[in-house]
């Protein structure tokens, strides 16, 4: 049906003395003697329309127009709030599309979030999500379009795969047969299977898009990762989506410069795009948010080598939960304190243990570290991961071996070291927890439309 959005008579005058037609939720309603109020939401803006209705006029209201979550298409004329001046309608007919019953689940002003998570399919009706999701949008196109500009090639890698890029095993089964007791083992099961083999959902689009950087140079994929682990943290979910970009003729210290460049792009443009939502956020969520993103944009990201920050730890005056020693995988209050308390901006922590990373990075001189980064930010803790790949096709053997891995399902990755091998590089941001950075929101089941964990699948 033909309307005009919400977002335009808000933001512009342009309609101001004209008759317009507009749809939409009722967020609240407000009733008197001889006027009423309703506002208004559409999904184009945070900020709600109001309509004014005249009740000594003409117009005749259904009283199932005054309830919450009803949906309305109204005709009325712009006008502006002799109070605030902000745009509003004065309303000279209301139908209602549809009704909504007393038991809608919105009825109280504010409802915790973890009451709105059982209702994903109605939270999106919600300031907070209404900003969220708005949120999510403008920092998907902002990635698109950074990667865009600089000459990268959108690649969509495959989500069902025969190979475990992390070489963890945490994967989400594939198959058509399930359960079944007609089969003496797994190799006789797996013959029968769809793909005649076992496969399992990705948990990373990496190692095709290596295969697909070693021919287009610079690539970047955008798509969901699968982890099956049992973890109920706030900063986990079993579905999430990746950035990933690989880069041919690329050392870490480029890798390191392709990172800060992006995470500043993309924060840039949301706060250029987002005032409202920005300050919404600031107001409800987390204070010092605008002056916390204002931070990673004018300044230079930090770059500490893990043996140092393992240092800085052991010095510390702070008790924390988990020791620290050398070759330790670095926990969230470890990653924290040395953003949040010693360099107060995000850090590049590069040179880990190789035993604590992934069998493709890069094996430094010194037989112990690998030229991984991890990019810690405030707040958050880890939001992007990534190295220098491993080149040298007898070294990427050997890392596979020393980590009990087969070469079945490896081939095709391997033959990329015997064919002309280059210096690589890539990393992966966990979107979500780009969104909660940018955001303040402190649970990732809160910037996702339908958050997958552990026991839930609602």
């Amino acid at each position: 049906m033909k309307h005009t959005d919400i977002e335009k008579i808000l933001k512009t005058d342009e309609f101001v003395g004209k008759e317009v037609t507009v749809c939409g939720w009722v967020r609240t309603a407000r009733d008197s003697k001889n006027v009423a109020f309703l506002a208004l939401n559409d999904g184009t803006s945070l900020n709600h329309l109001q309509i004014v209705i005249d009740k000594n006029s003409d117009i005749s209201v259904s009283s199932e127009a005054m309830k919450l979550g009803a949906s309305l298409k109204v005709t009325g004329k712009v006008v502006k709030n002799t109070n605030n001046s902000t745009n509003e309608i004065n309303a000279e007919e209301i139908e209602v599309l549809g009704v909504c019953p007393p038991d809608y689940p919105l009825q109280k002003k504010f409802q915790k979030l973890e009451t709105l998570r059982e209702m994903p399919h109605i939270r999106v009706r919600t300031n907070t999500f209404n900003a969220v999701f708005r949120v999510r949008s403008v920092l998907a196109a902002a990635i698109h379009r950074f990667f865009q500009e600089r000459g990268y090639v959108y690649i969509n890698t495959p989500l069902i795969t025969g190979s475990d890029c992390e070489g963890a095993g945490e994967m989400f089964q594939v198959t058509t047969i399930g359960y079944s007791k007609d089969y003496e083992n797994e190799e006789d099961y797996y013959a029968d299977d769809f793909f005649g083999k076992k496969t399992g959902l990705s948990v990373s689009g990496q190692l095709e898009g290596e295969v697909a950087a070693m021919g287009l140079g610079k690539i970047y994929t955008f798509g969901p990762s699968f982890r099956a682990e049992n973890s109920n943290t706030q900063r986990h979910v079993a579905e999430f989506w990746h950035v990933e970009p690989e880069i041919a003729f690329c050392e870490l210290p480029d890798l390191i410069e392709i990172a800060e460049d992006m995470m500043k792009y993309i924060i840039r443009d949301y706060m250029e795009k987002c005032p409202d939502e920005l300050a919404f956020f600031e107001q409800r969520f987390e204070k010092g948010l605008k002056d916390k993103l204002l931070s990673v944009v004018n300044n230079d990201f930090a770059v500490v080598d893990y043996t140092e920050a393992i240092d800085i730890l052991k010095k510390a005056d702070v008790k924390f939960e988990y020791p620290v020693e050398w070759g330790c995988d670095l926990q969230s209050e470890h990653e924290r304190y040395i953003t949040e308390q010693v360099y107060k901006k995000p850090v590049f922590l590069i040179n880990y243990p190789k035993g604590i990373k992934s069998f493709y990075m890069k094996q430094n001189a010194d037989g112990k570290t690998v030229a991984a980064t991890d990019l810690l930010v405030p707040g958050v803790g880890e939001i992007i991961g990534g190295s220098e790949r491993e080149a040298d096709y007898d070294k990427l053997i050997a890392a596979m071996e020393e980590k009990g891995m087969s070469k079945e399902g490896y081939e095709f990755y391997l033959d990329l070291r015997k064919f002309g091998s280059v210096p690589h590089s890539g990393f992966g941001l966990g979107f979500e927890r780009m969104i909660m950075y940018c955001t303040g929101m402190a649970n990732i089941r809160d910037v996702i439309l339908y958050p997958r964990t552990v026991g839930n699948i609602k």
